[in-house]
């Protein structure tokens, strides 16, 4: 599975907004300059994700788009979706579709589910902050081995 080039620039044009100070206004000139996304695909995506509620737009002087919400309280799975629309990894997760010549005899399609959900909640656990370094990754710590005690009168 890849991303396409527009959700990438989606989440790179989103990442550079999310670096600068909350209420900042900006323009679709100033991200494309800081991201080398081209102005007219810059343009094209925030009206996308404007229209999906990521980004709030004003008109006039002192207009431009700033975050709807914290990045925090923005996820890699929205900003996906608001580019790709949903996240089906097959069109035989959509109920109303029939065009699948095995959908009768599949043995798999009851289980596209849970992997369209694993991958859901694996792009929804990632954050808008995360990404942009503005929120410390969660590291997890695991412990391998427990050191040997050093025996006395030994070097090491």
């Amino acid at each position: 599975m890849r991303l396409s080039s527009l959700a990438d620039y989606a989440v790179v044009i989103l990442t550079a907004a999310a670096r600068h100070p909350a209420g900042d206004r900006l323009s679709a000139t100033v991200l494309a300059g800081e991201t080398g996304v081209p102005l007219p695909t810059t343009q094209k995506l925030m009206g996308r994700l404007a229209a999906s509620g990521l980004l709030t737009s004003a008109r006039g002087t002192g207009g431009g788009f700033l975050l709807a919400r914290a990045p925090a309280a923005i996820s890699l799975g929205e900003i996906v979706e608001a580019v790709e629309g949903p996240i089906a990894m097959t069109t035989c997760v959509d109920e109303n579709r029939h065009d699948c010549a095995l959908e009768g005899a599949c043995s798999v399609r009851p289980h596209w589910s849970a992997v369209n959900e694993a991958i859901r909640g694996a792009l929804g656990g990632v954050s808008l902050a995360t990404l942009a370094g503005t929120t410390p990754v969660a590291t997890k710590i695991t412990r391998t081995t427990e050191a040997a005690p050093i025996a006395a009168g030994a070097t090491a």
